[in-house]
């Protein structure tokens, strides 16, 4: 008799899917294409739990949750899809872009210097928000010859940003300041005298850009300034492991 109504109950959906177009589990007024009713819960996929995909963490975190994505053809991933996403590897090399390096040199009309040094290109069919994030390395020295190392105590800032579509506006800015002074050795230096301090310094940044239908360009710059008068600086570009991650929404 038990298997007699779950049966009718199953045929009574079915007659309901095939006169509204939606299907009910749990309830007789499907409302969507697929319905299930609050006592029915909600809907679990094996092939997406901890134990059969790679991508739920939920064996290092249990009762964590994940983020659900969708692709192009409408099939439920947990696997995250991104225009660009160096994930670890360095995404720009200094050996292969054209402005590796940027010189100020001592007494340059606004104490400022700026270069593109990436670019990218995305086309998208509707109106999208772009996540934009990015970490950059470089190294500050006062000039190329022998990466003389500053000493003088003037600030120098290193700023990096982007662009969009050859615009003014500045997005995704971030900055970093440099000084160094050594008062116990004065000028002037010698080739061999590298007393101070250098390394690899980092800008990074995290920015939503909204975009309109049609074909967009992101020139990342990065900008090198000095007090005025301007004092002499050279700074080397993505010296280090860099990244870029970008995602449309």
């Amino acid at each position: 008799m038990r298997n007699f109504y779950t049966l009718s109950t199953f045929l009574l959906y079915f007659s309901l899917s095939a006169q509204t177009g939606a299907v009910g589990i749990g309830t007789s007024n499907p409302q969507q294409k697929l319905h299930l009713d609050k006592s029915i819960g909600t809907l679990r996929i094996e092939s997406l739990d901890k134990d059969n995909n790679t991508r739920n963490g939920g064996n290092l975190e249990p009762g964590g949750t994940y983020p659900l994505y969708a692709d192009s053809n409408g099939v439920l991933t947990l696997a995250l899809q991104t225009l660009a996403n160096s994930d670890g590897s360095d995404a720009i090399d200094h050996a292969t872009i054209p402005t590796a390096s940027l010189k100020l040199t001592t007494g340059d009309a606004d104490g400022k210097i700026d270069a593109t040094f990436f670019t990218y290109t995305i086309t998208v069919n509707r109106a999208a928000t772009l996540e934009v994030k990015y970490s950059l390395s470089f190294e500050v020295y006062q000039t190329d010859l022998l990466l003389t190392m500053i000493r003088d105590g003037g600030a120098r800032r290193i700023s990096t940003y982007y662009t969009l579509n050859n615009g003014t506006r500045r997005y995704g800015q971030a900055s970093r300041c440099y000084l160094n002074r050594n008062i116990n050795n004065p000028a002037p230096y010698s080739s061999t005298d590298r007393i101070g301090a250098t390394g690899q310094l980092y800008n990074s940044s995290t920015t939503y850009v909204q975009l309109t239908p049609g074909t967009h360009t992101l020139n990342f710059k990065a900008e090198v300034s000095s007090n005025l008068p301007s004092q002499a600086t050279y700074v080397r570009l993505a010296i280090d492991t860099d990244s870029v991650f970008m995602r449309l929404y």
